[in-house]
């Protein structure tokens, strides 16, 4: 998929797993791409790359397409005390823990979560505790977020570098003062 958005439908399915994707849509809208120029200009103005309010946004985006991994680390939590319960869970009790679309596995004294795209989003290891891993979905997200930002902030500081070429042409100021 391009960087110009990301489209996914609780009913379609996965070409690479052919398992249902966890139904959350995300796409780069004209009115978002619109905000992340106006945080790109506002950052080159400033000098500063990727900025506070882009960080935000992005944050906020990307937590969109994320898996809720709080409520699946908290399902296993309460129900859990320790790693002899999840050796004697069998994978459809953990399926029946976790729920659609995820799915989850116990392999060499450790517990990997799958989102519906079968991309692995936590694993659970004794002694270390919960690991999250970005989803490609949440990969995307951001690669299409950073993309649009970079366009849009080498596009502002090439028209703040011209402004300032244009100041010296005209005797504007003394670049080597």
């Amino acid at each position: 998929m391009d960087i110009t958005g990301i489209a996914k439908s609780h009913h379609a399915k996965s070409t690479v797993t052919g398992k249902a994707s966890s139904g959350k849509e995300w796409k780069l809208s004209d009115s978002l791409r619109e905000r992340i120029a106006e945080y790109a200009r506002e950052d080159a103005a400033q000098n500063v790359y990727m900025g506070n309010k882009f960080l935000a946004l992005r944050k906020r985006e990307v937590a969109k397409v994320a898996p809720d991994r709080a409520a699946l680390t908290g399902k296993v939590s309460q129900e859990m005390a320790d790693m002899k319960e999840i050796r004697e869970a069998d994978e459809r009790w953990l399926r029946l823990l976790f729920g659609e679309p995820y799915e989850a596995k116990f392999q060499s004294g450790a517990v990997h979560v799958y989102d519906g795209n079968g991309d692995e989003i936590l694993t659970y290891t004794a002694g270390v505790g919960w690991h999250e891993k970005e989803s490609k979905a949440e990969t995307q997200v951001h690669g299409a977020l950073k993309a649009a930002y970079y366009d849009a902030f080498r596009a502002a500081r090439q028209e703040i570098n011209a402004g300032v070429a244009e100041m010296e042409v005209q005797g504007g100021f003394d670049a080597r003062a």
